[in-house]
């Protein structure tokens, strides 16, 4: 009767135990590709949600904030916190009646239902992860709108993608002065929102809260002794630090309405910084201070200047003010972001190492590679075999994707050869059929034989023809049986092979 607390509490410690069950059965599971990978982490975070939201009710539940708890365990035994007085037989059959009318508005609540198949469904739900194409689910970075942005800024450099993939994770070559301004600002909040973003969806069992939260406490300690890296400051005596000046950045406002949202104080600094008038409403310090952008100081009106004030030369459009909060946020920001990159560093290698490859391929295979990218999904199974689109069936490379065909061509891996002394295994290439005659699966079925595994037996894969030459060569030699002595081989760390004689003679020498 989920109409009562009580069997909502027991509801909700049933579901938290079966959700529990079932990440440790999902975990114990290895996932195939890294697809598969992502899956699994979003499914385990998804049930550890809503563990933690079940949770956060049931204790709502037992802090029995408005006593109801309290009233239905007390009804349940014929009590009443109110009365003392109750009448054991009317409170249980006034219980009995909310059953049957629970049951009555409730039909399926009859039946016992065995929600096992539900939650079951659980493990094979495909969570909803957006990645973009350049991302390849999770496999590379793409910096390409915050790579646009750095090259066209004041702070950039002008270079190529794959050389920003180096430096966009240590801002200390950009200047302090540029680091100060609106546009870098807002640059380092994109790129540290796109790096959570990210990391959320390719990790999403990292407690990222926690990580920075750890990031910030050093950086607390840091910036208050002055030491954070970028950012050290000059002058720091007794625990006193003297922060830098901040900067406004006057090409970057292109109206005088987005030079009030500075507000008033740091619009009385700047006008004070270059010898203007501080006074008037925030608009007309903000036109005052806009009329500097365009028009240079030397030239401005004698009427806008303070009085005793000496005319300034020109400006660079720049303003330098007095210390604020602004430097501590970047400062805090750059920390984040690099903490981010450490933990994403395989993955900035692995887009680097991808970029460089795109570039030395020609146009017709960065076609072929889209092709097969857009086809592998499609083909996809549970079969392992069906998971990569190899219609060819080109044997599979170090990277778990088939070769090239040329590759395959040149080894001449189309040429099969049966070997019946391994049991009629057979071997693809000639370069493979060569190597398994000092394998292990030839030593042993040369053993079995009665027959050494000499030159003399190399290329020979039938029984028949083995047992043949091992008697010619016992009649040329007049021997009866094998002499290890001189025909059981020993090969030295270089490769040199010796017979058990001179390779012992030798050992004893102290020459191997």
């Amino acid at each position: 009767m989920s109409s009562t607390l009580l069997e909502v509490t027991r509801a909700s410690h049933e579901e938290v135990e079966r959700l529990e069950r079932l990440i440790v059965k999902d975990l114990q599971t290895d996932p195939p590709t890294n697809k598969d990978r992502l899956y699994q982490s979003h499914r385990v975070r998804n049930m550890i949600e809503q563990i933690t939201s079940t949770t956060h009710k049931l204790i709502e539940i037992y802090e029995d904030k408005d006593n109801a708890r309290k009233d239905e365990i007390a009804a349940l035994g014929g009590q009443s916190s109110t009365s003392a007085n109750v009448n054991v037989f009317s409170a249980f059959y006034d219980r009995l009646k909310e059953i049957r009318e629970y049951h009555r508005r409730h039909p399926a609540a009859r039946y016992v239902v065995d929600t096992n198949d539900e939650y079951e469904q659980l493990l094979k739900e495909e969570p909803v992860i957006e990645f973009t194409g350049e991302e390849a689910f999770g496999r590379y970075l793409d910096l390409h709108e915050l790579y646009n942005d750095y090259i066209n800024s004041k702070f950039g450099k002008q270079i190529e993608y794959s050389a920003y993939l180096d430096v966009f994770s240590d801002p200390g070559t950009i200047s302090r002065k540029l680091k100060l301004t609106r546009q870098y600002r807002e640059y380092m909040q994109k790129l540290l929102e796109y790096l959570v973003y990210f990391f959320e969806r390719t990790e999403p069992l990292q407690d990222l809260d926690r990580i920075f939260s750890k990031v910030i406490a050093e950086f607390e300690e840091q910036w208050s002794n002055g030491l954070v890296e970028g950012w050290k400051n000059e002058n720091h005596e007794d625990g006193n630090v003297q922060q830098q000046d901040a900067i406004i950045d006057l090409d970057y406002y292109s109206t005088v309405e987005e030079l009030m949202e500075l507000g008033p104080e740091k619009l009385k600094e700047a006008l004070a910084a270059l010898g203007l008038k501080t006074g008037g409403t925030v608009q007309q310090r903000a036109e005052r201070l806009f009329l500097t952008k365009h028009t240079p100081l030397e030239k401005l009106d004698r009427k806008h200047f303070a009085k005793g004030s000496r005319r300034p030369e020109q400006n660079d459009g720049t303003i330098m003010l007095q210390p604020s909060e602004d430097a501590k946020e970047i400062a805090l920001m750059e920390a984040k972001v690099k903490k981010l990159c450490d933990l994403l560093h395989e993955t900035i290698v692995r887009t680097k190492e991808n970029i460089e490859k795109k570039h030395a391929l020609t146009y017709d295979e960065i076609v072929q590679e889209r092709e097969e990218d857009e086809v592998q999904p499609e083909s996809e199974s549970d079969d392992e075999d069906q998971q990569i689109y190899n219609p060819l069936k080109l044997p599979m490379g170090w990277d778990g994707k088939p070769i090239p065909y040329w590759l395959y061509k040149l080894h001449g891996l189309g040429q099969e050869f049966k070997c019946e002394i391994c049991g009629n295994h057979s071997y693809w290439g000639r370069r493979a059929y060569e190597r398994h005659f000092k394998e292990w699966r030839h030593q042993h079925g040369m053993r079995c034989l009665g027959i050494p595994n000499t030159k003399n037996f190399n290329e020979i894969t039938s029984i028949e023809e083995a047992k043949q030459l091992w008697e010619k060569i016992q009649e040329k030699q007049g021997l009866n049986k094998w002499r290890p002595d001189l025909e059981e081989e020993y090969e030295d760390q270089e490769g040199n092979i010796y017979n058990k004689k001179t390779y012992t003679d030798l050992q004893r020498q102290g020459l191997i």
